[in-house]
């Protein structure tokens, strides 16, 4: 198996804060390979190390078959990189903005020209191309930068929290497009704090204070999740949340809309006990029935699990 990323014990210090603690894993060539956690989980320090702008403090890694330490130059031209803050001069129209990257990575002549002409009509913005870029829509700005990434057409995208700040139609028109490039054979390594985003990957890491705590297709974590889930729909829901949460047989209690999230052990008789304690409160009206478990779920038990 031929791999576009590897690592082992990546770890990056700063003094005596540790930010990526000892994390391995492969990705595979053609993956959409997910990096899920929350704002300083180390999802971006990761990329950074593998992306050759940060030194790792101990471990290795290799990206597109170089060296993370050595093979940096290498590694900038065989991959895509887009920050979440979308590098993009504002002052430039799109499209010189597009000649600017392109030439950055040793474009030139036609070959520029072509592939500017191409990442336009990808990306959608071709009666944008030469309007300023402060004078863009986010999505369009989003596209874009995503065009800027891909300009000189490399086999691995890094992508970091490439939706944050985006409405959910432009979310969803965005992974459009990552899926074109998957299917197309590309590489793609995306980090995300969005539970219901990464549902789109191959495969995904759940990570928390630095430390990888899962690893899996979406499907097999929530397939082999040890709990069984519950939705309870109740009036006065804030003082029932504080009364089910207190309760041995509830391992994990959350309000999610207008519901309550119930957690319980497998083959657990909660309709039964739910009943019980409903009527010794004087509670009639409630419905109870039981759900599949979310990403979310799977990583509140296990970051629970690991002390995050």
């Amino acid at each position: 198996m031929e791999y576009a990323v590897e690592v082992s014990n990546l770890t990056k210090r700063f003094g005596d804060f540790t930010a990526v603690d000892g994390i391995s894993f492969a990705v595979k060539k053609g993956e959409i390979f997910g990096f899920l956690g929350p704002n300083g989980a180390g999802k971006s320090t990761t990329i950074r190390m593998l992306t050759g702008i940060l030194i790792p403090t101990e471990g290795s890694g290799r990206v597109s078959g170089f060296d993370i330490i050595t093979g940096q130059d290498s590694i900038k031209k065989s991959i895509g990189y887009m920050s979440q803050r979308f590098s993009l001069y504002d002052d430039l129209t799109a499209r010189e903005n597009l000649n600017f990257f392109g030439s950055i990575y040793g474009l030139d002549g036609a070959a520029l020209v072509e592939r500017i002409d191409h990442v336009i009509v990808m990306a959608g913005i071709a009666g944008m191309a030469d309007r300023q870029v402060k004078n863009l829509p986010a999505g369009i700005k989003q596209r874009l930068a995503l065009g800027a990434a891909i300009i000189h057409d490399p086999p691995i995208l890094f992508l970091d929290e490439p939706t944050s700040g985006v409405d959910p139609v432009m979310r969803r028109n965005f992974w459009d497009l990552i899926y074109r490039f998957s299917r197309e054979g590309k590489t793609i390594f995306v980090t995300s704090h969005y539970m219901d985003e990464v549902e789109n990957c191959s495969r995904i890491i759940l990570i928390i204070s630095g430390r990888i705590i899962a690893m899996d297709s979406p499907d097999n974590l929530k397939s082999s999740f040890p709990y069984e889930v519950y939705s309870l729909n109740v009036e006065h829901l804030i003082k029932i949340f504080d009364h089910i949460s207190r309760f041995p047989f509830v391992q994990e209690a959350a309000v999610f809309g207008s519901d309550i999230h119930i957690l319980t052990e497998k083959g657990y008789p909660l309709e039964k006990e739910i009943k019980k304690i409903f009527k010794r409160i004087g509670v009639k009206k409630f419905r109870l029935e039981r759900v599949p478990p979310t990403l979310e779920d799977v990583f509140v038990v296990n970051a629970r699990k690991f002390g995050g």
